[in-house]
């Protein structure tokens, strides 16, 4: 690294061009960068759900779930498997090792549920198979709310025109609908009525599928243009479903209205959703995998602003709830620590060199080194998230160590060889640069392996160890080109009388520095004159790092206030949505009750 440096100094135009073009790479990554609360991680977990509905939770397990187990156990690299069967409903949850790619583990579930279709129940939907996805979390909670309209007229609009419009954002995944009713045609059977006329309720409803269709009718060629047919056979209203003939016969044409009564009505409800007590509906919006949470979000807003103007008389959309706010609060508490981390590192050099020029030297690698370090992150294809940024937090303190290092071996060069600055900058760096090169190895010899440490944790501590390892390789290029170089430039000669005149700022610094020096001295001898007595303590702090350690409190993550917290309450398999929103909705009462609440959202 020594010939880097030579070159460097000779030519400082060189070097600066190249430290540029490292901060206009590292600024225009920074650009590109993502931004989200954790870095990317895959975890290998596959699930498979499986609908048989009406059926009850016994006979789902044993002629559903316990199938599917069964040929899903071949697979390999399988760590465990687990299920739960529920009314109509049976989902496998099988885990394989962290080792397993996610995709060939999905894979090969579904060749092995393909396998066993034949040998579920029939009636029994396609089985889904799906991998587990962090990103899968709704990101942003909208209620769509019309005054005076119906739950119906409100969940039409939503359906049709707010999540349709929402859908089409580039980054969105999905928009789901909670709390709403669709519109749906019910046909209420009369039993008195059909056992008169001799039909049953599965004639009715093959009859009424059939006559409520529309069919291909062919092609007519007229020479000049090919005609295309169709056959128009659907109702569109719920009057003409009445008519719909469902029997003829004997002199007697049996309508539906004859057996039946026909009700523009709504669905079945499935899901509920409450804000502040008042039913409303909810839209769950979920990222597609691998995006940036904070730019869906924006724009998720900003098209909500465009569609402000066009809302009907009485409907508004409102955000709820914003997954993106704890990001952007975690990520600018960061950056803020960043920031006054390195003016602080910047303050101490100056605090103990008390030379403005040095100081200048010393604290422009903190800068290049972090902007550098962003031009790897984005070609590793990291996101700035909690590790990363603390990853560089971390860093502002060590980046800057390398620069200290060369910079004070070329200023001691200058104050105590009474060499020029050029001189100073080439034997200081080379008679520095083996130490300087062999601390820099050892630091990342440090952090490295945090980036493969085993299991989930691993997972998310493989950025921090990166990013940590990066930012300590740009400082010590940062210290082989740019430092001797713009200390050649700006220190100053020693003058011909031989010292070096010293400012103000120097000789206040000696004031607090020379009683600090000389206590360190002091104990510096004591140390060595009873080294023995070093080596006994060294050894004691070794040996208590283990109850230490055992006295702090863990946990996978640090306890945060996101200012929010949720409240998972499970009512029995057997109980109604009814009485589950009405369970949901008391405990959402007492939680409103306490004075720092601002709003509860209940969503069953």
């Amino acid at each position: 690294m020594q010939w880097l440096a030579e070159i460097c100094i000779k030519r400082p135009i060189f070097a600066t061009v190249l430290v540029l073009m490292i901060c206009v790479v590292g600024g225009v990554a920074y650009g590109r960068l993502g931004v989200d609360r954790f870095p990317k991680i895959d975890f290998p977990v596959v699930t498979i759900t499986t609908r048989l509905p009406g059926a009850a939770p016994e006979d789902v397990e044993t002629e559903v779930t316990d199938r599917i187990e069964r040929a899903v156990n071949t697979a390999s690299g399988i760590e465990e498997l687990r299920s739960a069967s529920a009314e109509g409903v049976s989902q496998v949850f099988v885990t394989f090792k962290l080792e397993k790619n996610v995709d060939t583990a999905a894979q090969e579930v579904r060749d092995r549920v393909s396998a066993v279709m034949a040998e579920l129940p029939t009636g029994i939907e396609a089985p889904v198979v799906t991998k587990v996805d962090p990103d899968a979390q709704p990101i942003l909670f909208l209620s769509v709310q019309g005054e005076g309209r119906s739950i119906r007229d409100i969940t039409a609009y939503a359906e049709q025109k707010v999540r349709r419009n929402l859908e089409s954002i580039s980054g969105v995944g999905q928009v789901r609908v909670i709390g709403g009713q669709e519109r749906q045609i019910n046909i209420w059977l009369d039993p008195v009525r059909m056992r008169a006329y001799g039909i049953t309720a599965p004639e009715l409803a093959m009859v009424i599928g059939n006559e409520n269709l529309t069919v291909p009718g062919g092609r007519i060629d007229t020479g000049p243009e090919y005609l295309t047919l169709r056959v128009h056979g659907r109702v569109t209203a719920p009057a003409q479903l009445e008519d719909v003939v469902i029997r003829q016969g004997s002199g007697r044409t049996v309508r539906l209205r004859d057996v039946a009564r026909v009700e523009d009505g709504v669905e079945e409800v499935e899901t509920a959703a409450r804000w502040n007590g008042e039913q409303a509906v909810v839209l769950a919006i979920r990222k597609q995998s691998g995006e940036n949470t904070v730019a869906v979000v924006d724009a998720v807003i900003a098209r909500l602003g465009e569609m402000e103007t066009n809302l009907p008389p009485g409907y508004h959309v409102d955000v709820l709830r914003d997954e993106s706010q704890t990001i952007r609060t975690s990520t600018h508490a960061v950056t803020e620590h960043l920031v006054i981390g390195a003016g602080l590192a910047a303050l101490v050099v100056l605090v103990f060199l008390g030379n403005l020029r040095s100081t200048i030297i010393a604290a422009v690698a903190i800068p290049s080194s972090v902007i550098g370090t962003f031009a790897l992150m984005w070609a590793s294809d990291f996101t700035l998230n909690t590790m990363t940024l603390l990853a560089l937090a971390l860093s502002v303190g060590i980046v800057i160590d390398d620069a200290i290092v060369v910079l004070e071996n070329i200023f001691r060069q200058i104050e105590e060889r009474h060499v020029h600055p050029h001189t100073a900058a080439v034997e200081g760096t080379r008679e520095i640069g083996l130490a300087v090169l062999a601390t820099t190895i050892s630091l990342i010899a440090v952090f490295l392996p945090v980036a493969f440490i085993a299991g989930i944790p691993g997972r998310f501590l493989r950025t921090f160890g990166l990013t940590m390892v990066y930012a300590i390789a740009v400082s010590l290029f940062i210290s082989f080109t740019l430092t001797p170089m713009m200390a050649s430039r700006w220190l100053r000669a020693v003058p011909a009388g031989g010292r070096l005149h010293k400012s103000w700022l120097e000789r206040l610094v000696n004031v607090f520095y020379r009683p600090i020096e000389r206590a360190y001295m002091a104990v510096l001898r004591v140390c060595m004159r009873h080294r023995w007595l070093v080596v006994l303590a060294a050894v004691g702090s070794l040996f208590a790092m283990k109850p230490l350690a055992g006295m702090a409190k863990t946990g996978f993550l640090p306890v945060n206030d996101e200012a929010r917290f949720e409240i998972l309450v499970r009512t029995p398999e057997s109980s109604s949505l009814a009485a589950t929103e009405l369970i949901g909705e008391r405990v959402a009462r007492q939680v409103r009750a306490l004075p720092w609440v601002e709003g509860t959202l209940v969503t069953i």
